[in-house]
């Protein structure tokens, strides 16, 4: 992990960066129900995940979503931070064993409406399991200075 100053100019829609991969665990499942509450069978109960459809324990979405987020986390750009998630969606499930990346493309990138001096960069992340398929798919959004405004 470093430290580089990325202004709004700087990004290029439809660049796009991979990560490294993760392989989830059993004890990622755990973990995550420990942090959550979310004690659901469908994560935990082996047994009962053989009677459905998928015949195995399925992660938290929301665990699939902190670990592929976090994988995208090697830059601290001082001039920028996080304005949150849209579109988050859950497009097939992932199991203990599988291997996740995450694809990170900017997608749109505007000025902010609200703050001068601001842009707002979309980075459309998919999170990609090791059949390269994509699990999860979420549009991040930046809150980027614009280099006149430095």
């Amino acid at each position: 992990m470093h430290t580089e100053k990325i202004y709004y100019e700087n990004y290029e829609l439809g660049a796009s960066r991979e990560t490294v991969g993760r392989t989830i665990t059993e004890t990622d499942f755990v973990v995550h129900a420990g942090h959550t509450g979310d004690f659901f069978p469908h994560h935990l109960d082996a047994e009962f995940c053989k009677t459905l459809p998928f015949g195995q324990r399925i992660a938290h979405g929301t665990m699939v979503f902190s670990i592929g987020i976090g994988l995208t986390a090697s830059v601290i750009n001082p001039v920028a931070f996080s304005y949150g998630y849209d579109r988050l969606r859950f497009i097939r499930p992932v199991f203990i064993g599988d291997t996740i990346h995450t694809r990170v493309t900017i997608s749109d990138k505007k000025p902010d409406p609200k703050r001068p001096g601001k842009g707002q960069v979309i980075e459309r992340c998919e999170i990609i399991n090791q059949k390269d398929e994509t699990v999860l798919a979420t549009d991040h959004i930046l809150l980027v200075d614009m280099k006149d405004a430095a």
